[in-house]
């Protein structure tokens, strides 16, 4: 349930009407906007007297928040959220935000060497995994605690923000410790526990959808964050399970203006998961800030035939430099622009 306040409703009428609804035994959560602020009603089991909330001071309407999701939908918050990083990248506004680096932190020589041609190139958000979930137990489980200080020490020397995936709520606190943003991946998207740790670690979470999920099973992840108080949620489609072998996934690009459409939350696209192979990727990213992404998540390698992960849908930095010629342009023609290239190495918020 949401309640709207009157444009010139008064900051006693709104504390009034948020200590009403505690009185009522739900939580409140006031949602300032350009026009006028509303509050919303959390915990709503059905039996809630909507009339005592109209018949109060400063409120202009109860609206009845038909989603099984709340906080994450466009009833509740009209307006587009906004994510913004200490380096200045801001996703989910007019910029589209370019996150890309190795599946995996290799090596110091690799991942430090990347950040650099990354950030030249134009990237302001590096990715790489410290803590790698695997399909065979068997496989590089990623260099844990020493991948995540070289990636902080990328972002020391670079300026550029670090994106990295928490595996459990066990890595959630050393994940915040050390990146910018905690990534849940497609094979956690439903670990309930996880997602609530993330949501109490005060960082902005990147949640990519799970390889079976529907739209409103990733809504309703999202909406396990925010209702641990965290409103920095970032989405991502990543592709999932299709009955074709010519690609890894499916990327649904649909799920782009849907979300939109569903939900205030900034939506990125994964093409490197989302196709499995190299020569996809390209085409796919462009397809995908045609239709509205806030930004591309993409895997780049140096040397991508030795990749310890994900080598074959990883590019060369040569073909990054190309993608990111070629969604400028794209960028222009729908009247957004890339993230500004960063200029010096920034101080570090962590």
């Amino acid at each position: 349930m949401l309640v709207v306040m009157a444009h010139n409703a008064t900051t006693e009428e709104i504390d009034g009407v948020v200590q009403l609804i505690r009185k009522m035994g739900y939580e409140a959560a006031p949602i300032p906007g350009k026009q006028r602020t509303a509050v919303g009603l959390v915990g709503n089991d059905g039996n809630v007297d909507a009339s005592l909330l109209e018949a109060h001071p400063g409120v202009l309407q109860v609206i009845h928040v038909s989603q099984p999701y709340k906080q994450v939908s466009r009833e509740w918050r009209e307006e587009p959220t906004v994510i913004t990083l200490a380096n200045g990248t801001e996703i989910g506004g007019n910029e589209v935000v370019m996150m890309a680096g190795p599946c995996s932190v290799e090596s110091e020589d690799q991942i430090l060497g990347m950040a650099q041609t990354l950030r030249d190139a134009g990237a302001t958000v590096l990715r790489g995994g410290a803590y790698k979930p695997r399909s065979s137990p068997y496989s590089f489980q990623g260099m844990g605690i020493a991948g995540l200080k070289l990636l902080a020490r990328a972002r020391d020397e670079t300026g550029i923000a670090i994106v990295t995936e928490a595996i459990d709520p066990e890595t959630v606190a050393p994940v915040a410790e050390y990146a910018d943003i905690i990534q849940i991946g497609a094979r956690n998207m439903q670990n309930f526990s996880l997602l609530k740790a993330a949501g109490r670690s005060g960082r902005p979470v990147l949640l990519k959808r799970g390889m079976a999920a529907t739209l409103n099973d990733l809504l309703l992840s999202a909406e396990y964050i925010l209702a641990e108080g965290n409103g920095q949620v970032i989405l991502c489609e990543r592709g999932v399970r299709g009955f074709d072998s010519h690609t890894r996934n499916l990327l649904d690009l649909t799920a782009i203006p849907v979300v939109k459409s569903l939900s205030h939350l900034p939506i990125i696209a994964d093409p490197s998961h989302g196709t499995g192979v190299r020569s996809k990727v390209i085409p796919m990213a462009r397809a995908a800030v045609a239709a509205g992404a806030d930004g591309l998540i993409i895997e780049v390698h140096p040397d991508p035939e030795r990749a310890l992960s994900d080598g074959a849908q990883s590019l060369f930095p040569e073909q990054f430099e190309e993608l990111m010629q070629q969604i400028s342009v794209i960028a222009s023609a729908i009247g957004r622009e890339l993230t500004p290239r960063l200029r010096t190495a920034g101080a570090s918020n962590i």
